[in-house]
Order: C-alpha cells, then sequence, then structure tokens
C-alpha cells in the first residue's frame, strides 16, 4: 500500500477517534478543562501505538522492543469496535432527546445526565469486552472432526490430520505463542500436518525468527503448507524459502502422494486467490494428473476456492482465513465474501472444513469466535 493510499484509512480513523474524544469527552459536559485535553492525548498516542502494529515505524527497534506497543495499539482497535457500538446509539438517543426537548431547560438537563452515565458506561463495557477477548484469544482448544469416504483406502483409516491455519505471527505475536501452537499440535500426535496459509505478517527479515519453532512439528506423513493472503501481501518468496527452510514442504499448486500400509491418498494445495504471478493459484496444474476416483485432500487458504474444484473428486478441502469473524458481530459479515465462516459444510460438492484459525489478525483479540486447532479422523465408509 502506497502512504498516499494509507493515509485515506488513517484519515477515517482519525474522524472516528475524533467522534470517540466528542462523545466521551465533550458531550457530557464534565466541567473539568483537563478532561477533554487528558482524552485527546491518551487517544493520540494509542493512535501512534496502533499504526506499529503494522510496522508503520520501521524497524528502528526490534520486534521484542516494541510489542508491548503494538500490542497495546492493537488492542485498542479491539476496543474502538465496541465503542463504536456502544457510542453510535448513545448519540443517536441524545441527539433525539435534543430534538424532542431542545426548547426546555429540563430537557437539556436531561441530555448531559444521560451522557455522564452512558458514556463511561459504554466505555467500562468496551475496555471489559476487549479484557475477555484478549483471554480468549490466549486459549486455543482442539476441536474434533470425523470426515468418511468410501474412496479413503483402508490403511488411511483412522488417520488424523491437524489443520493449522491463521497463526499471523508478527508485531503481536511473539516465538513463544508459536511454540505453543506447535506444543498443542504435536500433543495431538497426529498423522499429517496442514498448515493452510496465514502463517505471518510483516517481511521474513523482521518476523521470520518468530515461526522458528515450526521446525519442531512432527507427524509420520509430513508437514505441509500453502500460501494465505497475508504471505501475498509482500515479501512472498522470502516467506516460501522461510517455511522450506523449517522442514516445511509448501505445496506451490502441486500435490504429493502420501503413503502408508502400502496404499495412497493424494494430498493437493494451491496458493491464495490474492495471489498473481507465479504465486497465482492455478487448481488445474495442482490437480494434474489426480485420480478422482482416488482419496484426496485439498488445502486451499479461503473456503470459496471449493468452487474452483467442483467436480473434481476433491474429498476434502482444509481451508481458514475467515477466523470465524474473530469478533463479534462481524462473523455476520463473513457470508458477504465466503460461502461459509468454520466448520464442516458442502460448498458444491466439496466438503470444506473451515477453521477458525488458532492465531488472530491485528488485535490478539477474540471474542465469541474462539480459536481453534481442528483434528480430522478419516474414516473409511
Amino acid at each position: 500500500m502506497s502512504a498516499l493510499a494509507a493515509l485515506v484509512p488513517i484519515g477515517v480513523f482519525a474522524l472516528f477517534l475524533l467522534f470517540v474524544w466528542h462523545r466521551l469527552a465533550v458531550a457530557p459536559r464534565w466541567g473539568r478543562r483537563w478532561v477533554p485535553w487528558t482524552l485527546a492525548v491518551l487517544l493520540l498516542a494509542l493512535l501512534a501505538a496502533a499504526l506499529e502494529g503494522f510496522d508503520v515505524w520501521g524497524g528502528a527497534w526490534s520486534p521484542e522492543t516494541m510489542r508491548p506497543v503494538a500490542w497495546t495499539g492493537q488492542a485498542f482497535l479491539a476496543t474502538c469496535l465496541y465503542l463504536f457500538l456502544g457510542l453510535v446509539p448513545v448519540a443517536v438517543v441524545s441527539g433525539l432527546v435534543a430534538l424532542v426537548r431542545w426548547w426546555h431547560e429540563r430537557g437539556r438537563e436531561g441530555r448531559r445526565r444521560f451522557n455522564r452515565v452512558a458514556a463511561p458506561l459504554v466505555a467500562l463495557l468496551a475496555v471489559g469486552t476487549t479484557g475477555y477477548g484478549a483471554w480468549e484469544a490466549s486459549h486455543p482448544s482442539v476441536t474434533r472432526f470425523e470426515v468418511s469416504s468410501p474412496e479413503l483406502p483402508a490403511a488411511f483409516d483412522g488417520a488424523r490430520v491437524a489443520l493449522v491455519t491463521d497463526i499471523h505471527a508478527g508485531a503481536v505475536r511473539s516465538a513463544a505463542f508459536t511454540r505453543g501452537v506447535v506444543d498443542l499440535v504435536n500433543a495431538q500426535r497426529p498423522d499429517l500436518v496442514v498448515i493452510a496459509g496465514d502463517l505471518e505478517d510483516g517481511t521474513a527479515a523482521r518476523y521470520g525468527p518468530e515461526l522458528a519453532p515450526l521446525r519442531d512439528l512432527r507427524a509420520p506423513l509430513g508437514v505441509f503448507a500453502t500460501t494465505g493472503n497475508h504471505e501475498m501481501f509482500r515479501d512472498t518468496a522470502n516467506w516460501v524459502r522461510a517455511f522450506e527452510d523449517l522442514g516445511i514442504t509448501v505445496l506451490k499448486n502441486e500435490s504429493v502422494p502420501l503413503g502408508r500400509g502400502g496404499e495412497t491418498i493424494t494430498l493437493a494445495g494451491v496458493h491464495d486467490i490474492s495471489g498473481d504471478g507465479v504465486f497465482a493459484p492455478d487448481p488445474d496444474a495442482a490437480l494434474a494428473g489426480v485420480d478422482p476416483a482416488g482419496f484426496t485432500l485439498y488445502a486451499a487458504h479461503q473456503p470459496r476456492q471449493a468452487r474452483d474444484v467442483e467436480g473434481r473428486g476433491v474429498d476434502l478441502q482444509l481451508s481458514g482465513h475467515t477466523h470465524g469473524g474473530q469478533m463479534w458481530p462481524l462473523r455476520y459479515l463473513v457470508p458477504l465474501q465466503q460461502p461459509v465462516v468454520d466448520g464442516l459444510h458442502d460448498v458444491g460438492d466439496v466438503p470444506v472444513l473451515t477453521s477458525r484459525g488458532i492465531g488472530a489478525w491485528g488485535p490478539a483479540i477474540r471474542v465469541a469466535a474462539p480459536p481453534e486447532l481442528p483434528v480430522v479422523t478419516l474414516r473409511r465408509g
């Protein structure tokens, strides 16, 4: 994103902060001059911290030094969502009071009292919700699924696949978080690990060490990955190389046979739909030479990519991307872009398992969309 293009969302957000400042500091008429000034300074400081979560201030400081700043700023963005949901209705009600009773002194006093009660209450609820979301985001759990297919060879009956998506290591999530993910995955003793994109946020040179623990993932059938849209934002080639240096096999529009007990299934994977050039998704190349009558797992970051392989004999697509909305009520916006939000559902004739993801993008906050590690047991039948 160019500097000029970045000014547009920053400008919109600055106007929103002006609205928040007015609703919390001016509308209640606290009668203390220091209140508006103090809140203005606080909001500007939090805005600067939020920008650090997107590496706006560059690499002048190490990730470890800036992580508390980035975490706080990004958490503030989550708080802003709930400030918006609360302060807009407060502003509407306050305006109605002014409209109906503007001519009466008692009406103006009632409006002031309403704002004095509502403004701090909304702020308290917003901060409280964000605090809960921080706790929820730090406690990923294992969700278990079972998929049956007559095409599954008998030797693979009972095989378990761990689906890891959306770690988003970077300015906010550190190597310690990735280490926790690896420990959780290995504790499930999966036969196969599939990482379906969005491992990082940033450049490989700056944040590659945050993914170093992935080197310790263990599975008899291997550890494989596909790219997500965040790998496509910048530094794509370096990230793919970094993943491979960790011993992860990156499926670049290709398939691999997986053998067990003398029988074989296929794992295919494509780049994310946002890629272009050599990183553009090519489902035809990924499934070239794959027998539609055999059992095929298909890794693609976004659930909607299942539409590209309908009628191609894919028995299960493994995806992420949606985060389950990450913070309520955003899950209700996900269907505007994706055919499913989370869970196991059919997209056309393709069964798709969509993970809510184990990390979080931007704020390390999740509300009513807990992080998960899906583990799929394959059954013949």
